[in-house]
């Protein structure tokens, strides 16, 4: 059985729980983890350990096979490099191509020009082995090659997702600029949510939106694959394994037909103000095949615990601009703390620093925390840095993350009874290692 070398890139700070995911993902297929780097893990196995990551995975955001590596010092190197490879053995002249580069410290001019030399190499290759060049199709072409440079390595690879892995084929409506569903489900697995523990535990998402938490939280409950509902770039390649696929494929829709019969575990719960993300809630939450769950129209001020034990709240808040989508309280509304918006929607990051408006937000937010969720843990992805002290709490750990290029933080917040936030001292240590 031949055995292939993959890379599959996460969101950064990801790293350790997707190695974690790969190895569970060994009782699907021969599958062996390798070193974790920033931005994704290497691993080996045959073709179904890469069709099995591309169907399974929920943190990698696409599953790379890699074709060679070799030493360059010019882009005439690299065009060399591109132009000795066995595309042919791959896919034909016949379907379209997009080529990807990218790179740190590479002493080239430019990566676009790279990236032009790549492209020229591959449809050279084509043409000398078969007579035609393929066609370049940037947004939805058949076949993609990425490129990775070092300072003195170029690495290429052919993508087996085809589209984003985050991107699952449930999705609807994403409201304004949704969390993505590969960092939402990362966030998760370090709050402790996986499918052999999710029985146990109680999650709630006060300000919903659009639903990727809690979508997400319930087909991990259930045991249904990421990527049932979607096809995958390995389909247009020739040589892969075709029987292994449709093994592979058949148990995953019966895991998804078993959910609909099983139904949403009654222990996943979420919240917004807004009526109408709460309908594009249950839309997706359907189309994800897990039903309804239990929804209900709240501003986050005013939450209290869905059930009578403590679990888990996972959120990723508004602020600032995000704040203002839905409307504005009036001030006899909003009580002491006078005037100010909430939203549930999913903009992104705009401020490191918090307005009057965000301030009055998260005091109201926190000072629900603190009276009525005693003994629950609550997770809260944000880009401000300042968040702890509006709340007036302490975090027990805060865990770097990137949404795109953007740097956040996960803060958990343990509460507990008569707890007051004391304040971080500057430079304190911070924690990027996931939860167990």
């Amino acid at each position: 059985m031949a055995s292939f070398e993959f890379f599959a890139p996460c969101p950064r700070g990801l790293e350790e729980a997707l190695a974690a995911e790969l190895a569970e993902l060994g009782r699907l297929a021969p599958l062996s983890v390798g070193k974790q780097v920033p931005g994704g893990v290497h691993f080996a196995g045959p073709w179904a350990a890469g069709m099995a990551a591309n169907l399974h995975s929920r943190i990698a955001s696409r599953v790379l096979l890699r074709i060679a590596q070799q030493g360059y010092r010019t882009e005439q190197d690299i065009y060399a490099f591109a132009l000795g490879q066995r595309w042919e053995d791959w896919f034909s002249y016949q379907q379209t191509l997009r080529v990807d580069v990218t790179g740190i410290k590479a002493p080239v001019r430019s990566l676009e020009f790279v990236t032009l030399r790549i492209k020229d190499a591959v449809c050279d290759r084509l043409r000398e082995k078969t007579g035609s060049r393929p066609n370049i199709d940037t947004s939805e072409p058949d076949v993609r090659v990425f490129a990775f440079l070092t300072a003195t390595d170029a690495t290429l690879y052919l993508d087996t997702s085809g589209e984003a892995l985050f991107k699952r084929g449930w999705r609807l409506d994403k409201g304004a600029a949704p969390l993505r569903e590969n960092l939402a489900a990362g966030i998760l697995r370090l709050a402790g949510w996986r499918t052999d523990t999710a029985a146990d535990m109680v999650l709630y998402d006060p300000m919903c939106g659009s639903g990727t938490f809690l979508a997400e939280a319930a087909q991990i409950a259930l045991g249904v694959p990421a990527g049932v509902a979607r096809r995958f770039g390995f389909e247009k390649l020739k040589g892969y394994d075709i029987n292994a696929w449709q093994t592979m494929k058949v148990q995953a829709q019966e895991a998804q037909r078993d959910a609909r019969v099983r139904g949403v575990p009654s222990t996943i719960f979420g919240s917004d103000i807004s009526g109408d993300m709460l309908v594009k809630a249950r839309a997706n939450l359907e189309r994800a095949g897990v039903g309804d769950v239990g929804l209900k129209q709240v501003d986050a001020r005013d939450m209290a615990p869905p059930v009578d034990r403590p679990g888990i709240i996972v959120a990723n808040p508004p602020y600032g601009e995000r704040i203002e989508v839905r409307g504005r309280r009036s001030p006899r509304d909003a009580g002491e703390d006078g005037d100010f918006e909430s939203s549930g929607g999913r903009g992104q990051f705009q401020r490191a620093q918090p307005d009057g408006v965000d301030a009055q937000f998260f005091k109201a937010f926190g000072d629900m925390l603190k009276q009525r969720f005693t003994g629950w843990s609550a997770y809260l992805l944000t880009a401000d840095m300042s968040l702890p002290g509006q709340m007036r709490l302490r975090e027990s750990r805060r865990t770097p993350l990137f949404n795109g290029a953007l740097e956040c933080r996960l803060f958990r917040f343990d509460l507990i009874a008569g707890s007051v936030r004391k304040r971080p001292q500057e430079g304190e240590a911070e924690s990027s290692k996931p939860e167990a």
